[in-house]
């Protein structure tokens, strides 16, 4: 017989039924070691032996590959080789024409092959439950093989292998905040330790998790909803209970133009912002959208941009500096559809345009022009505006208001002399009394003295003319207990007969008065002088 070679069938049963029938004078066969463990691919011996003192047959039935190594009258020793799996050798003998058998248990113990932990997803929704899966493939004995998962080397649950090929373990978990970056995996426990052997351990390679909470709201995006070509605005988008908010993504565009975007992440929301520029190629209604993407989920919101064009008005003068009393026209013109207001012109039904005519005077010098254009824009009502200035072109002017005519102060007290010529081009003033040409103190005087009293020309010129006007400066002092006035006052302007008439007799009036007043304190005063004193 070929060794490790397989006994015909009606061999094996008769062995078997040996080992239950004594042989002849109570012959037995007897193995040793009746149970054994080896591991997978190992050598083991086998002793065989009978009770039998006889010329006796004795063998080894086994599939296995043998191979003798020693014997004796009533007994053999066999070696297996490269054992592969459980499996139960006979010894059997023949003894006088009787058999008899002996069954050995050799059980042959190996490690799983692969122990791996089922891919977890890309990201676990929080609050969800989620299944791990420990897949095992090969490892013996089966009932002695634990499969154990494992969050950070912690134990989540432990069950037997079982019998499947590959064997699939599970365990279900509620997912938390917690389990963002945890390390899962799981191991196998191969326990021979009741068969004289060790605990033998194989471990998975873990696996990370990685969770995350999305709210249900929409991010709350704010812009403003209409924007000319050429300007900016600042776009913001707002998402809050996000986690980990780190690991979220923003996507701001308007149309199919994605905005450069600066992103502020706090605990557990996010602040996107861009700037928004108008452009003429995108002109009319434009979707602004503001997505926000995490664990595989997004959140989006969408707001409409009306982006407009709407220059300034164009505001004309006929001509922008005119001489006085020329006709000036003031036109203000704006586009198609805007409603356009004018400071001074007459109503008109609104419209684009309006105009109106005035004859300048000087009082519309440096006149200002102010013209509004309204423009409707997607229920919104923009503006733009425009001012002209008009300068006119006048003669000196030498009024009363600026420069009076009449001054009469009392020597030493604080006083203010103004004299102020107006026109366009601004004129030259010069003020130069009559008798010596000295030249008028205009401004501050402290304090007056008498020398400055006398008569005053004021000349004002410019290249549109000239205009005279004469000041009178009168300075009361007293002397000797009199009281003094020097100087008489009057006013002619030159150009205006009538009025310089009046004004020059006004001035005569004054004069007489204050000449009047005088005289009548010194003879009060001379008086006093020569009245002779009451006796006592």
């Amino acid at each position: 017989m070929v060794p490790g070679a397989a006994h015909p069938a009606p061999l094996a049963l008769l062995a078997l039924l040996g080992a239950l029938l004594p042989g002849p004078g109570g012959a037995q066969t007897s193995v040793h070691p009746q149970k054994a463990i080896t591991s997978r691919g190992a050598s083991i011996t086998v002793n065989c032996s009978t009770s039998c003192d006889q010329h006796t047959m004795l063998g080894l039935e086994t599939q296995l590959a043998k191979r003798e190594v020693d014997h004796g009258n009533n007994w053999k020793v066999f070696e297996l080789s490269d054992v592969q799996k459980d499996s139960f050798p006979i010894c059997y003998s023949s003894c006088l024409g009787n058999q008899s058998s002996a069954l050995m248990n050799l059980t042959v113990y190996w490690f799983p092959e692969r122990v791996e932990l089922a891919p977890l997803p890309r990201w676990q929704p929080v609050g969800e439950n989620l299944t791990l899966r420990c897949m095992v493939s090969g490892g013996a004995p089966r009932d002695h093989l634990t499969v154990v998962l494992l969050r950070e080397g912690k134990e989540l649950g432990r069950q037997p292998a079982g019998d499947g090929e590959p064997a699939e373990v599970t365990v279900t978990v509620l997912v938390s905040r917690d389990d963002h970056g945890a390390n899962f995996s799981c191991r196998t426990e191969l326990d021979l330790r009741s068969q004289g052997l060790a605990l033998f351990q194989n471990s998975s390679a873990p696996r990370k998790l990685r969770t995350f909470v999305l709210p249900t709201t929409d991010p709350h995006l704010a812009t403003h909803p209409v924007l000319e070509v050429g300007t900016q605005c600042l776009v913001s988008c707002t998402l809050y209970g996000l986690f980990p908010v780190s690991e979220a993504e923003v996507h701001l565009a308007l149309g199919d133009r994605r905005l450069q975007t600066t992103i502020t992440y706090n605990e557990y929301s996010l602040l996107a912002k861009a700037l928004v520029e108008g452009k003429v190629e995108e002109e009319g209604v434009q979707h602004l959208t503001c997505a926000v993407n995490l664990g595989g989920q997004s959140r989006r919101s969408l707001e409409n941009v009306t982006i407009y064009s709407f220059p300034a008005p164009n505001l004309t003068l006929s001509q922008p500096e005119v001489s006085e009393w020329t006709t000036v026209n003031v036109e203000c013109e704006a586009q198609a559809g805007a409603v356009v207001t004018l400071n001074g012109a007459p109503a008109r039904p609104p419209g684009p345009r309006a105009q109106l005519q005035l004859n300048a005077s000087a009082e519309d010098n440096g006149r200002s022009f102010f013209c509004s254009a309204a423009l409707a824009v997607a229920e919104q009502v923009v503006h733009k505006n425009q001012t002209r200035e008009l300068r006119v072109l006048y003669g000196p002017r030498l009024n009363e208001r600026d420069c009076l005519g009449n001054w009469t102060w009392q020597e030493g007290s604080q006083q203010t002399l103004r004299c102020q010529a107006w026109g366009n081009p601004t004129p030259k003033l010069n003020c130069s009394r009559k008798e010596d040409g000295a030249l008028l103190p205009i401004g501050d005087l402290k304090p007056v003295e008498r020398k400055v009293a006398g008569t005053y020309q004021c000349r004002a010129t410019s290249t549109r003319g000239e205009v005279t006007r004469e000041v009178v400066i009168n300075v009361i002092y007293h002397q000797n207990n009199m009281a003094i006035v020097i100087s008489v006052a009057f006013v002619v302007i030159s150009g205006a007969v009538g009025a310089a008439v009046y004004i020059y007799n006004r001035q005569r009036k004054i004069q007489k008065y204050e000449l009047q007043k005088a005289r009548k304190a010194q003879e009060e005063a001379a008086m006093k002088l020569t009245t002779p004193a009451t006796p006592p």
